[in-house]
C-alpha cells in the first residue's frame, strides 16, 4: 500500500493510503475532539466535533471519515473550529436534559469532559427541556433518553461487534431517538444478548447498569476496541 505525506498543524506526517485524518492525527499525537468516534467500530460523523480545516477547501470536513490525500494541509484547532465546537457542545446540552448532579456517569462522562475541552461554561441557546422517557424494562440495564446525544455508538457496537442488531435510530429532527427492536421496550427484545457492550460504548449516562447511583457508572470503552481487534485476529476461533 502506498504512503501518503501530509501536514497537520505544521507537523509533517506519513501514513498509509486510506487512513483518515483522525487516525493520522492520532498517530502524530495531535488531539482532535470527538464524541461519536469509538475505536473498533465504523465512523459515521454524527457529532461533528472532529471538523477540521483543509487548505484549498471552503468546507469544514469531519476528520473521522475524510481520508488523507498527498500534500494535504490540515488545521485542527483554529479559532473558527474552536467556536464551532463550543457551539456544538452548547447545542447538545440545550437540546436534552443533562442534569449532571444526579447522573450515574457524573465525573465519568465524555460529554462533561468535552465541555471542559471546548471551554463551555454556559449555553447561549435556550434549553428545550424535552419530555423523554426512561426504559427500565431490561433486567440488567436501563436507557435514559434524556441523556442520549445520538452518537449511535450503541447501534454500531451492537451491529458490528455483537451482531445482535438490537438498536436503531427512529423518527426525524427533534423527535429523533434511539429505539430497541421494532420500537419495543428493551426488555422484550429477544435479540438482546445482555452482553452490555452498548453500556460500555455510551459516552454519557444514557445507557447504564441498573442499581448504579450518582457518579457510580464507570465505562470501559477500551474493552470494545480490544474485542474488535481480537475478533479480527481470530484469537478465539481456533
Amino acid at each position: 500500500m502506498s504512503v501518503i505525506t501530509l501536514t497537520i498543524d505544521d507537523t509533517a506526517i506519513a501514513v498509509e493510503e486510506g487512513t483518515t485524518i483522525l487516525q493520522a492525527a492520532k498517530e502524530a499525537s495531535i488531539p482532535i475532539p470527538t464524541l461519536c468516534h469509538l475505536d473498533g467500530v465504523s465512523n459515521v460523523a454524527a457529532c461533528r466535533l472532529c471538523l477540521v480545516e483543509i487548505e484549498g477547501s471552503n468546507k469544514l470536513l469531519p476528520s473521522c471519515v475524510t481520508t488523507v490525500t498527498e500534500e494535504m494541509v490540515v488545521h485542527t484547532n483554529t479559532p473558527k473550529l474552536q467556536e464551532y465546537r463550543r457551539m456544538t457542545v452548547e447545542l447538545i446540552f440545550a437540546e436534552g436534559n443533562h442534569v449532571c448532579a444526579i447522573c450515574v456517569a457524573n465525573n465519568n462522562c465524555e460529554l462533561q469532559d468535552m465541555a471542559v475541552t471546548v471551554g463551555m461554561d454556559h449555553s447561549r441557546f435556550p434549553y428545550r427541556f424535552p419530555k423523554r422517557d426512561v426504559d427500565l424494562s431490561h433486567p440488567l440495564f436501563g436507557i435514559d433518553h434524556n441523556r442520549c446525544i445520538l452518537c449511535t455508538r450503541c447501534v454500531r457496537v451492537c451491529d458490528e461487534l455483537e451482531g445482535a442488531h438490537v438498536w436503531d435510530v427512529a423518527y426525524r429532527g427533534a423527535e429523533c431517538k434511539i429505539i430497541s427492536g421494532l420500537n419495543q421496550p428493551w426488555g422484550t427484545v429477544d435479540a438482546c444478548t445482555s452482553c452490555g457492550k452498548c453500556v460500555e460504548a455510551c459516552p454519557t449516562g444514557s445507557i447504564f447498569h441498573k442499581g448504579m447511583t450518582t457518579a457510580e457508572e464507570h465505562k470501559q470503552k477500551d474493552k470494545l476496541a480490544f474485542l474488535a481487534e481480537a475478533r479480527d485476529r481470530n484469537q478465539w476461533t481456533k
